[in-house]
C-alpha cells in the first residue's frame, strides 16, 4: 500500500452538504439562510462583534485613562524595623539584607522606609531613604548612606 491509496475508514468523512439543489436535496428554495434580510443575501455578512445598530458594547465599558510613566523606577521597600536583625554598630548593604533574606533578589534599588523603631546605631547603605526613615537613623546614632549609581556617596 501506498501514501496515495490511504484512505479515512468508512464513516469518518461527512459528504460536503450541497444546498439550493432542489427541495428534494433537503436544501432547496433558501438553502438554510431562513427568510429575506441581511444575512440571507449573498455577499458580505456583517463584521463581528456588530449589534444591529445599537452601540457596541464594547464601547459601553469604561476605558482605560492616564498613561504608564516608562521612566518611573520601582523599589524593594525595607522598613526600619526589618533592620533589627543587625548587630549595634554593624554596616548594612543590599547584598546583607539579601543574605539575611529581608530582600527577594538585587534588581530592584532599596529604599529604606520609617516603618518601625531602630534603637541600634547602624550604618544603612541604600538607593533612597524616606526623610522619615533618615531622621530615626540618625537619632538612633546611625548613618544613612545613599547609593548614587553602585557607588556609595
Amino acid at each position: 500500500m501506498q501514501a496515495h491509496q490511504l484512505k479515512p475508514p468508512a464513516g469518518a468523512k461527512h459528504a460536503k452538504k450541497r444546498v439550493g439543489r432542489g427541495n428534494a436535496a433537503g436544501q432547496g428554495t433558501y438553502s438554510g439562510r431562513g427568510l429575506k434580510g441581511q444575512k440571507a443575501r449573498a455577499g458580505r455578512k456583517p463584521r463581528r462583534f456588530f449589534e444591529g445598530g445599537q452601540t457596541r458594547l464594547i464601547k459601553k465599558l469604561p476605558r482605560r485613562r492616564g498613561f504608564t510613566n516608562p521612566f518611573r523606577v520601582e523599589y524593594s521597600p525595607v522598613n526600619l524595623d526589618q533592620l533589627r536583625a543587625f548587630g549595634a554598630g554593624s554596616d548594612v548593604t543590599p547584598e546583607q539584607l539579601k543574605e539575611k533574606g529581608i530582600l527577594r533578589s538585587l534588581r530592584k534599588p532599596v529604599k529604606v522606609l520609617a516603618g518601625g523603631e531602630i534603637d541600634k546605631a547602624l550604618t544603612v547603605h541604600a538607593h533612597k531613604f524616606s526623610l522619615a526613615a533618615k531622621q530615626k537613623i540618625e537619632t538612633a546614632g546611625g548613618t544613612a548612606v545613599e547609593i548614587v549609581n553602585g557607588n556609595s556617596v
